[in-house]
């Protein structure tokens, strides 16, 4: 269980509180600067040529996808072949279920032994400091940890979205790995194969942030490196929340419209042999406006090794991981929460 009665967030929001409870207030050094905001944004790769029987089209998308991921670690995907009326229907029908009284989202209240569910904290240390923001997980992949019972029965539609949603998600990721293995000079289903061939596992993580008093003292998401493999992120249409670090500063992302945001996560950071990068990004809240993303996370099967690409090994460029399956290495995430990119540091060969 948690060690503390849970809160949710919204809830506090919507109390009409000015100022924000102690345990959510970051150390000043965590704390979002809102002046000198750079005026870059991540890279934006159209995908439309990425099957394109052009070979030199085809090639120039993979380099764009090769250079992103090594220098950002994050794109924005458009012309993804994925309903664009679908991706609304989705979010809105998370909005809607977020708007439901309480009592209805209590019954679907997550524990820590799973985290699926309806939730409000990551980690389980007592007196954390907390994010400003809930949150409903659930397990998509592999299909016998698919429960869906617990997903939520209202909105009545939200099952069946929820369903065709991760169907095509699914497939987008797995487009998006072959062209990450081709364009890290690996065969094209290396990194599937690695991830657990059709044997994979794959998550959604509903993030909704509540308006915030005093947005300038905390944040939605504490600053973290995705753990798993992949990420696509279906972001708020109408108002940037996620923010990305280069070169020491953070950029606040400028959603495209009807676009992903794709982002390497530790585990393809380590197969690659840090030649792709899982980046710091965090999330800042809004006085004004609640905001709700989903993050869609494309997982190795969770008992296998992960390990270097041997490839990618040489007297050069020695292994700079040791193997650790995915299980070993979410632990931690699931015991201290999000902390920068503690973990993958920590789980380097010379530790």
């Amino acid at each position: 269980s948690w060690p503390e009665p849970v809160v949710r967030v919204q809830s506090l929001s919507e109390s009409g509180i000015r100022a924000i409870p102690d345990r959510y207030i970051k150390p000043p050094s965590d704390r979002p600067g809102f002046e000198n905001q750079e005026h870059v944004d991540i890279p934006v790769v159209d995908l439309k040529n990425l099957f394109s029987h052009d070979h030199t089209l085809h090639e120039e998308t993979l380099k764009l996808i090769s250079s992103a991921c090594k220098e950002w670690g994050f794109f924005q995907a458009v012309n993804h072949g994925i309903s664009h009326e679908l991706m609304k229907c989705t979010r809105e029908v998370w909005r809607e279920f977020f708007n439901l009284p309480l009592e209805v989202k209590q019954e679907y209240a997550n524990a820590p032994t799973t985290y699926e569910g309806y939730g409000s904290r990551l980690g389980v240390q007592k007196g954390a400091i907390l994010d400003w923001s809930d949150y409903f997980f659930l397990h998509y992949l592999p299909v016998y940890l698919r429960n869906p019972s617990k997903w939520p029965s209202l909105p009545s539609s939200c099952r069946d979205l929820i369903s065709e949603y991760g169907a095509e998600v699914v497939k987008l990721c797995g487009r998006l790995l072959k062209a990450m293995s081709t364009s890290l000079g690996l065969k094209e289903d290396y990194l599937q194969n690695a991830f657990g061939g059709e044997d994979i596992g794959a998550c959604l993580r509903v993030n909704f942030y509540p308006k915030c008093p005093q947005p300038d003292l905390t944040l939605g998401l504490s600053s973290h490196s995705d753990p798993g493999g992949m990420t696509l992120l279906l972001p708020d249409h109408d108002i940037a929340g996620l923010q990305v670090r280069k070169n020491g500063k953070w950029i606040t992302v400028k959603p495209v419209p009807n676009a992903f945001i794709v982002n390497v996560g530790d585990q393809i950071q380590v197969m690659s042999n840090a030649i792709y990068k899982s980046v710091e990004h965090r999330v800042i809240v809004n006085p004004v406006k609640d905001r709700v993303s989903l993050a869609f996370f494309y997982n190795p099967k969770s008992d296998l090794l992960i390990e270097p690409a041997k490839e990618l090994v040489s007297e050069d460029r020695p292994a700079l991981y040791s193997p650790m399956t995915f299980d070993e290495y979410r632990l931690y995430i699931r015991t201290y929460g999000p902390r920068g990119k503690t973990q993958v540091e920590f789980s380097g060969s010379n530790r």
